[in-house]
């Protein structure tokens, strides 16, 4: 790769992120590489280095999919670790680096605890090449002189591969991480929400130390500026040691659910994994190499990291229910069609997706295209409601609205203000306005009964040749009543959100 240099060693198609003179010079003493920022833990720490003032460089294979999330000391420089050659130019410059990288989830050929180690090795090698002072990995719990799962023993191993290379290394080894939208919880509350009676096999009980996803964060940010030499292990984790039982007991709690287990010894991980595609198939490419994991007991053994970091960790209850309020901000303020870039999906074809799943929502967005400016695309959105009715298929929505007032809901009524604009809190025939923008954005959410909770939104965007609408319904269904309320609608709903 061909790339002029400016004066600090950066690429200079990089530079125009963070500007010139004093400000790389600037950066070049505090200048972080992060890896994974597309994904779950990697991607909440980009918004938190982004807080404290860093200056970050995100590697991506897809740098398309991440560019929405970069803030104004932010730049992406596109990279694989499985290819060392993509990793030169990224690192120059750069003081830590962060390795949040593992690939229990992909489809690439070979074993994944073989590309694991091969990811480890390009980068550790480009790190120490670059001249880079720390690098900063998440690992996992569990007892080396055990027999550990294939995931265990490669993140164990990513850390050993990283230690060898002569850069500093801070590993950080985890159990379950507790926050809206992480793996393990929301396997944890598709099986809570879905199943009355659940018939639990021994990996179930066996002990955790589960982890907010605040502390770790806090964690790892902390890491970046720890005054110690050479390289260290901490073992993290939260307050409580407990099993996946007790989590799915006290998440059941929290949400006012009444669920049965019934233990029983013959179901292997084998089989639990087979059962947990069939009730979680968001999950079911990596569910056998998750619960070969939770079969084996991870909780902190040596607590130096309370010792050299201020993270006061919190308790079970508490992170289940920071995830809980956590999840209805995100719902209230992720742009739902960008969450599915974010996955790989093709912006330009997320018009063509019905009922995607989203964590534990479902989602319908569709998009068209108009040569007019945003006042005028959102001139029609701006009225939608009341006597103006929904544009499509009104007599279809008077039926809703009117079996709502049967069962006691608010039917379709309570129309619209009329003679001014919308504002955040009024209400629009069985909606409230959540979230209100002049010519850019209206957000409801629904207050009809429902088995679950609704939203429906619409965005204008201006673009060069005029602007863009996004219609998008989200549905967060309340367990199995609610899958059934949605996939039993959704041809009547694609067919009026088509419309509309």
């Amino acid at each position: 790769m061909n790339t002029k240099e400016d004066a600090a060693g950066i690429p200079s198609d990089l530079v125009g992120t963070f500007g010139t003179g004093k400000k790389v010079r600037e950066r070049q003493s505090q200048l972080v590489l992060l890896t994974g920022s597309s994904g779950y833990i990697g991607g909440r720490l980009l918004s938190k280095l982004e807080d404290r003032g860093a200056f970050v460089r995100c590697l991506a294979r897809k740098p398309q999919f991440i560019r929405n999330r970069l803030g104004k000391n932010t730049e992406v420089a596109k990279g694989d670790v499985l290819d060392k050659e993509t990793l030169r130019d990224a690192f120059k410059g750069v003081d830590t680096a962060y390795y949040m990288v593992h690939s229990m989830g992909s489809k690439g050929p070979g074993d994944f605890s073989e590309r694991d180690r091969l990811g480890a090795e390009n980068f550790s090698q480009a790190a120490r090449e670059s001249g880079v002072r720390r690098i900063v990995y998440l690992g996992a719990l569990g007892r080396e002189d055990e027999e550990l799962s294939s995931h265990l023993r490669s993140r164990h191993q990513v850390g050993h591969v990283l230690r060898s290379s002569g850069v500093e290394v801070i590993e950080f080894r985890a159990s379950i991480v507790i926050g809206a939208g992480s793996l393990s919880f929301e396997m944890l509350r598709s099986l809570v929400d879905r199943l009355p009676v659940m018939v639990t096999p021994k990996w179930v009980h066996v002990k955790a130390q589960p982890i907010a996803i605040d502390d770790l964060l806090q964690y790892l940010g902390d890491a970046l500026k720890l005054p110690v030499q050479g390289n260290r292990i901490y073992e993290i984790g939260g307050l409580d040691q407990v099993s996946y039982g007790d989590l799915m007991h006290e998440y059941a709690r929290q949400r006012h659910l009444l669920r049965y287990m019934i233990p029983v010894p013959f179901l292997t991980p084998h089989l639990s994994s087979l059962w947990l595609g069939l009730v979680t198939p968001l999950y079911a490419r990596v569910g056998r190499i998750l619960i070969k994991s939770i079969c084996h007991e991870t909780f902190v053994r040596d607590k130096s990291a309370l010792k050299d970091f201020k993270v006061k960790p919190m308790g079970v209850a508490q992170a289940i229910s920071r995830a809980l309020i956590a999840e209805d901000l995100d719902l209230s303020q992720t742009r739902w069609s960008d969450a599915l870039s974010a996955g790989g999906a093709n912006p330009e074809q997320l018009g063509t997706y019905g009922g995607v799943r989203l964590g534990r929502c479902l989602v319908d967005t569709r998009t068209t295209y108009l040569a007019v400016t945003p006042a005028v695309a959102f001139s029609p959105i701006r009225r939608i409601g009341g006597t103006t009715g929904w544009y499509a298929c009104d007599w279809l929505l008077q039926l809703r609205g009117f079996l709502d007032l049967l069962v006691g809901g608010v039917g379709v009524r309570r129309g619209r203000p009329e003679g001014r604009s919308l504002s955040v809190g009024d209400t629009l025939d069985w909606w409230r306005v959540e979230e209100y923008q002049d010519d850019r954005l209206l957000r409801l959410v629904a207050e009809m009964k429902l088995p679950g909770k609704a939203w429906l939104e619409f965005e204008v965007q201006p673009t060069p040749q005029g602007s863009t609408i996004r219609q998008t319904a989200v549905f967060d269904p309340a367990g199995l009543t609610g899958l059934m309320y949605w996939f039993g609608i959704y041809p009547i709903h694609a067919a009026v959100f088509k419309a509309m």
